[in-house]
């Protein structure tokens, strides 16, 4: 109950001495707080003689690195002087250190509550008798409040759960209450008006989005027209022109050169013009620069209205250059638009009578595939559908990790899941066409002795049952080479 009403009332002051603050570091930092506060030791822990420990002060030290506002890991060490809470009682040290995961679920501006949770390890020591050595698991929370973007406040309550050896039945649960001042080092000032000048050392915090400024984050009229520069959209309007409020030269056609000078005076808006005011095509795809919105188009390529390659199949290869215009999403292709991949897939499909994928991934012991592993089954998928004739058996396989029965399971659930998703995706394959088994563990194909090796044992296998069906098409593409025509990779 003391340790309740001390910790609220640490809380209160705080939040009174943080109200209005606005500025909490910015970015993945460290925290170096130095703490201080009250122990209140078990009652039911009694060293080096029969009497309980007498709750006591405490000073300690907590070193963190935030890696984002709700996500951090952090050290603590504290030392807690106390003597056994009887007259004479002999004088006891007890010090603990731990490293724990920091949550702020609710991170804001001034900062939030937070909870940790941890193992460390601790010591009882009393002059003439034997330490006491402890095991902890530390569990806990506070609140951090921010008074600038390097400095803060802090307030936890901390439970050092005393993890004896089983067979002893003895434990205890020391509870700490206490406060400090937390210095941020290492983050990102905050720039509140984004002019690249911190808080801190601008002396004109307002200045408008997108203006100059100098060190002291103040801003600057080049040529005395009134608009800030970097915000001015004429900065160096030549003599002679008449300029408009914004201290631009009248342009008719708003292609940058005043009337009277530019010899193309129907230039559309928007467009670049050289020194005679006329259009320029730098990449002569037809739209001008200025409107070209992708000026350093190749040549060859078809662009679209906004001057921009087009490339309909998404293999990163522009239409007009792109000799395979229908390529599937995902795949890789040559300089020349046509996929690689598929054809690899192909001939491993043709040389083992299986295509074998060791980057087909699910969420953790569950059967859902994660979508980074989309592309590689599209990729089979893509290839399959020119393969109407085969019958695949779809086989799961784990590494030796967890129970026998447990790996059987799960593999069976994932190879299930491989089926569902192809047939899905590609209504061209014929759902049953294709057969899926799990087999666990029991086909490695490397020594589960190594994570790189368990690595290859998790994999997918798409096997053929048919591999009649194989032999005749690799017989027919072998005569066709012999005869000197291309062998055919597509139709079967």
């Amino acid at each position: 109950m003391r340790s309740r009403i001390l910790f609220a009332g640490l809380v209160a002051a705080a939040l009174s001495a943080a109200s209005g603050a606005l500025a909490e570091p910015i970015g993945s930092h460290f925290e170096l707080t130095p703490i201080g506060g009250f122990t209140i030791f078990d009652g039911d822990f009694r060293y080096p003689n029969t009497s309980p420990l007498t709750d006591d002060l405490f000073a300690g030290v907590r070193l963190g690195w935030q890696y984002n506002p709700w996500l951090g890991i952090e050290g603590a060490f504290d030392y807690i002087p106390s003597a056994e809470d009887v007259d004479g009682g002999v004088d006891v040290n007890v010090w603990h250190g731990s490293a724990n995961l920091m949550l702020t679920p609710w991170a804001t501006r001034w900062g939030g509550p937070y909870v940790f949770g941890g193992f460390g390890k601790g010591q009882a020591k009393a002059d003439g008798f034997e330490e006491v050595p402890m095991g902890l698991l530390e569990v806990g929370g506070g609140v951090r409040l921010w008074m600038t973007d390097a400095l803060g406040v802090r307030l936890e309550g901390r439970a050092l759960n005393w993890v004896r050896d089983e067979s002893s039945k003895e434990g205890a649960t020391h509870i700490m209450v206490g406060g400090g001042v937390t210095f941020a080092l290492g983050g990102t000032p905050r720039d509140t008006d984004g002019d690249g000048v911190s808080d801190r050392k601008d002396k004109c915090p307002d200045t408008p989005k997108g203006a100059t400024v100098n060190a002291d984050g103040c801003p600057g009229d080049s040529d005395g027209d009134g608009v800030l520069d970097g915000l001015d959209a004429c900065p160096g309007t030549l003599k002679g022109c008449t300029v408009d409020a914004r201290g631009c030269p009248s342009d008719s056609d708003g292609d940058g050169v005043c009337d009277g000078l530019d010899q193309c005076a129907d230039t559309p808006k928007g467009a670049r013009v050289d020194a005679r005011g006329c259009p320029l095509d730098s990449d002569g795809d037809g739209v001008f620069d200025g409107l070209d919105q992708c000026e350093n188009t190749t040549k060859g390529c078809t662009v679209d209205e906004k001057g921009c390659p087009k490339d309909t199949d998404g293999d990163g290869i522009c239409d007009g250059l792109d000799r395979c215009p229908d390529t599937a999403a995902g795949l890789k292709v040559d300089p020349n638009g046509c996929p690689i991949e598929l054809i690899e897939k192909e001939t491993e499909l043709l040389d083992t009578g299986m295509i074998r994928l060791n980057d087909v991934n699910f969420e953790t012991a569950k059967a859902d595939i994660l979508p980074s592993s989309y592309p590689t089954l599209d990729l089979v998928g893509s290839l399959l559908k020119n393969w109407p004739e085969l019958r695949i058996e779809i086989g799961g396989h784990t590494d030796s990790r967890g129970s026998g029965a447990y790996n059987q399971k799960l593999s069976d659930a994932r190879a299930a899941s491989v089926r569902a998703y192809l047939i899905s995706k590609f209504p061209e394959l014929k759902a049953d066409q294709f057969t899926s088994k799990g087999y666990g563990e029991s086909q490695p194909i490397a020594p589960n002795t190594s994570p790189e090796n368990m690595a290859k044992n998790r994999r997918v296998e798409f096997k053929v049952l048919n591999r009649d069906v194989l032999r005749r098409e690799s017989e027919r593409r072998r005569m066709l080479q012999q005869g000197g025509a291309p062998a055919d990779t597509t139709q079967h």
